[in-house]
C-alpha cells in the first residue's frame, strides 16, 4: 500500500507514481519480498536481516563472482568489530566495472575547455588490458600497492582499474598536494609503483609539479618504477628507480584483461582523512565491501540505471572519486572532469558539459551551488538539462535556502539528495531515495543496511533532539583496518572508543519523527556556549544568505569557563559596514536563536579549506589560540591562517 503523506509547504518535490513504479528500489523490494512502504519498515528489515539484505543487493546488482553459501558471520561477541561478510566469495572490482555492452560510451573526459574525449566500454577494456600487462611486467601482483598522483583523466581511471584487475591495492592523491602532503599519505603505504602527472591546469593556469614528484620519489624507498603521465621530456629520477612513460607502460598487443578474483575482504583502496589534526589516517577498504556499498547506493538510493551518466565534481584524492568510478558497475557512463568548476568567463562550464554528454545525475557541493547562487547564475535558463534527473550534494550540510534555489533555478522536477557519510566508510549513512519527498533542509532517509541512530549524551536514542550520529550494527564497507603499525588500535580509538561496540561517526545530527535527518556539522567543531550544543551549519545557513558575504567561517573561543561564538567573513571590498553586521546578528537571532548570535565578527581575506574543499574550523580555532596547526599540507590555502593568528589584536564588530 502506498504511503500517505500530509501536505507540507516544506515539501519541494515528490516522486510521481510513474517515478516510483519504475524505480530500482521498487524492483528490489519486490525481489526480496518486502513491502516498499512504509520505508521505515523496509529499512528495519534491512538492518535486522543483514544476510538476506546484502545477499539481495548482490543478486539485484548482478555482481560477477563466486558468492558462496554464507553471507554474514556475526562477531563472537555479537558486536560490530569482528563480523565477516561473504567469507567464501571471490570477486574482482574491475571485472564488475568492465562487463557489459562493448559499444556503449561509458567514460567522458572533460576539462575547462569542454569535452576532450569519450571511450566505449570495449575501448576501456582494451586500455586496461594494456596497462595491466605493463604493471605485471613491473612485478605488481595481488596485495601490492600502486599509488597515483594524478589528474581526473582516462589514464588515471585505467591505472586504477588495471591495478584492481590484478587484485592489487590503489591509493591516490591529487596533484595539487604539496610534496609533504603526498609523502604523508602514500608514503605510509609503501607503493611498488607510482603513477604521476607531471603538470596540470587549474583555472586556466599551468602548474609544473616535477619538483614535487622528484621529492616524493626521493622519500619512497619502495617505489621500483615511476610511470609519467604527460610530456616527460627532460625529466629524470635517481638511478635505482625505473622511469617510463604511460605510452611505454601500455605498449602491448593485448585487448582483453585477465581478472584475478580475490576474497571479499581483500584490500582494494587506501583512502586518507584530511589530516588537519595530525598525520592522515590511511584507511583500508575491501573489494567486496566497496562494490556492494556503492551499487546499493547508486541503484537503490540514487536510482542510477543502465545508460545513465553519473558525474561528481571531485579530484582523485577524495572518496567521491572511487564512488564515481563505481558507477560503471551499474552499466552507467561516468563523466571525469579536471579543472576549476567555475571560470570567470564561463561560469556554467560544468553545466555546458552536462548538457553535451547528457548527465542524468549531477554531483557537487554546497559551496559550488552557493557560488552560482551568489552570482545570480540561472542554470535552468541557460541550459537544456533535459536528461537531468537528480542533483546530489555532499561535503557539508545543504542549507534550506539552497534547496529552494535548486528547484527554482536548476530544475523543478528532479530528485535532490543531500547525502552524508565519509571516507571512513567509503559511502553514506544517510541519503535520498526515489520514493521519498524532498523536504527543505532535510536528508530523506537512513541508508538501507545501515543501522543509523541519533544518541544523546546518555546513549539514549532521541528524536527531535540533537545528538551524535552513530551506527549500531556492522556493515560490509567498514574499514579492514588503518594501514601501518597499531592500525587496529587506531581504528578502534577513532570510532569505537566513545561508545563500546557502537560506531560514533562524529556528526551532530537530529532525526525527525518521519525518519529524515538534519546534520548540523562535525562534533569536533560543535559550539557550546552556555552548555548548549550548536552546529556550525546552523549559523552558516543564515550568513550565506547575506548578499554582501562571499564566504564565512565560525568557531568557538574560550572565555572564562565558557566560549564565545566568533564569526569571520569575507566581503567583496574587505570591509564590513555596521548595518551589515547588525543584519547578520538579527538574522541569526530570528532564524536560529539568540544563543547562535556571534559575539565577535571579523573581516578576513580568505577562509581555509582542505584540498577536498571542506572548511577547516579546527585549524582556524588552533591558529587563533596560538596552537600549532598540524599538517597544513592538507589545506588548499594554508597561507591564509597567518591572518587568523593576529585576530586577538584586532578590533571586531
Amino acid at each position: 500500500m502506498e504511503q500517505q503523506r500530509v501536505i507540507d509547504a516544506n515539501v519541494l518535490w515528490e516522486p510521481s507514481k510513474e517515478w516510483v513504479a519504475s524505480s530500482n528500489l521498487k524492483r528490489f523490494a519486490e525481489q526480496v519480498g518486502v513491502s516498499l512502504y512504509p520505508y521505515e519498515q523496509l529499512h528495519q528489515w534491512s538492518v535486522k536481516n543483514p544476510a538476506a539484505f546484502w545477499s539481495g543487493v548482490w543478486d539485484f546488482a548482478g555482481i560477477i563472482g563466486e558468492k558462496g553459501k554464507t553471507v554474514f558471520v556475526p562477531a563472537e561477541d555479537g558486536g560490530m568489530l569482528g563480523a565477516s561478510w561473504f567469507p567464501d566469495a571471490r570477486l574482482n572490482l574491475a571485472e564488475n566495472l568492465l562487463s557489459g555492452n562493448e559499444e556503449q560510451t561509458v567514460v567522458y573526459e572533460a576539462n575547462e575547455e569542454g569535452v576532450s574525449r569519450s571511450v566505449t566500454k570495449g575501448e576501456l577494456r582494451a586500455l586496461v588490458a594494456k596497462a595491466q600487462k605493463g604493471l605485471q611486467e613491473l612485478g605488481v601482483q595481488a596485495g601490492d600497492r600502486v599509488a597515483g598522483v594524478t589528474t581526473n583523466s582516462v589514464e588515471s581511471l585505467v591505472a586504477l582499474l588495471a591495478t584492481a584487475s590484478l587484485g592489487a591495492v590503489w591509493s591516490s592523491c591529487s596533484p595539487d598536494f604539496g610534496a609533504k602532503g603526498i609523502i604523508d599519505r602514500i608514503g605510509q603505504v609503501q607503493p611498488k609503483v607510482l603513477i604521476a602527472s607531471l603538470d596540470y591546469y587549474y583555472n586556466r593556469k599551468f602548474f609544473d609539479i616535477r619538483e614535487n614528484i622528484t621529492a616524493v620519489c626521493d622519500e619512497l624507498d619502495t617505489v621500483k618504477a615511476v610511470v609519467t603521465l604527460g610530456d616527460a621530456t627532460g625529466y629524470a629520477v635517481d638511478g635505482t628507480t625505473n622511469l617510463l612513460s604511460w605510452q611505454a607502460l601500455t605498449d602491448h598487443a593485448v585487448e582483453e584483461p585477465i581478472f584475478t578474483r580475490v576474497p571479499f575482504d581483500s584490500p582494494l583502496y587506501i583512502l586518507y582523512t584530511s589530516g588537519t589534526t595530525g598525520l592522515p589516517k590511511a584507511i583500508v577498504h575491501s573489494v567486496g565491501g566497496t562494490l556492494l556499498q556503492h551499487v546499493k547506493e547508486h541503484q537503490l538510493h540514487c536510482d542510477l540505471k543502465a545508460g545513465d551518466v553519473l558525474f561528481w565534481y571531485t579530484n582523485t584524492a577524495w572518496m567521491m572519486y572511487p564512488w564515481l568510478v563505481s558507477g560503471l558497475a551499474s552499466d552507467a557512463g561516468i563523466l571525469l572532469y579536471d579543472g576549476s568548476p567555475v571560470r570567470k568567463d564561463r561560469i556554467g562550464v560544468l553545466w555546458d558539459i552536462a548538457d553535451e554528454v547528457g548527465v542524468t545525475h549531477f554531483g557537487t557541493s554546497p559551496k559550488y551551488l552557493a557560488a552560482l547562487q551568489k552570482c545570480g547564475y540561472q542554470v535552468g535558463a541557460n541550459h537544456d538539462l533535459s536528461a537531468l534527473r537528480s542533483v546530489l550534494s555532499c561535503g557539508a550540510p545543504l542549507v534550506e535556502e539552497q534547496y529552494d534555489w535548486i528547484y527554482e533555478q536548476i530544475k523543478d522536477d528532479i530528485l535532490l539528495a543531500s547525502i552524508s557519510g565519509g571516507t571512513e566508510i567509503i559511502g553514506c549513512f544517510v541519503m535520498g531515495s526515489p520514493i521519498h519527498p524532498v523536504i527543505r533542509g532535510e536528508i530523506a532517509c537512513k541508508a538501507l543496511g545501515m543501522a543509523v541512530d541519533i544518541l544523546d549524551e546518555n546513549d539514549d536514542s532521541v528524536v527531535g533532539e540533537k545528538g551524535d550520529l552513530v551506527c549500531t550494527k556492522p556493515f560490509p564497507s567498514m574499514p579492514i583496518t588503518f594501514w601501518g603499525e597499531g592500525g587496529d588500535e587506531r581504528y578502534f580509538n577513532a570510532y569505537f572508543a566513545a561508545r563500546s561496540d557502537i560506531w560514533t561517526h562524529g556528526d551532530l545530527a537530529k532525526q525527525t519523527i518521519d525518519g529524515s535527518i538534519v546534520i548540523y556539522g562535525r562534533t569536533d567543531t560543535t559550539l557550546n556556549p552556555g552548555g548548549v550544543r550548536i552546529g556550525t551549519a546552523e549559523i552558516y545557513r543564515v550568513v550565506e544568505q547575506v548578499e554582501e558575504i562571499k564566504d564565512s567561517i565560525v568557531f568557538g573561543f574560550p572565555v572564562e569557563n565558557d566560549e564565545e561564538i566568533v564569526l569571520c567573513v569575507v566581503t567583496e571590498d574587505g570591509y564590513l559596514r555596521d548595518e551589515i553586521a547588525d543584519r547578520i546578528r538579527n538574522d541569526v537571532r530570528k532564524k536560529a536563536s539568540p544563543r547562535h548570535v556571534p559575539r565577535r565578527i571579523f573581516v578576513v581575506k580568505d577562509v581555509p579549506y582542505t584540498i577536498n574543499n571542506k572548511k577547516v574550523e579546527g585549524a582556524v580555532r588552533a591558529a587563533v589560540r596560538g596552537e600549532v596547526v598540524k599538517n597544513k599540507d592538507s589545506l588548499a590555502n594554508p597561507e591564509c591562517l597567518e591572518e587568523y593568528t593576529l585576530l586577538g589584536e584586532r578590533s571586531y564588530q
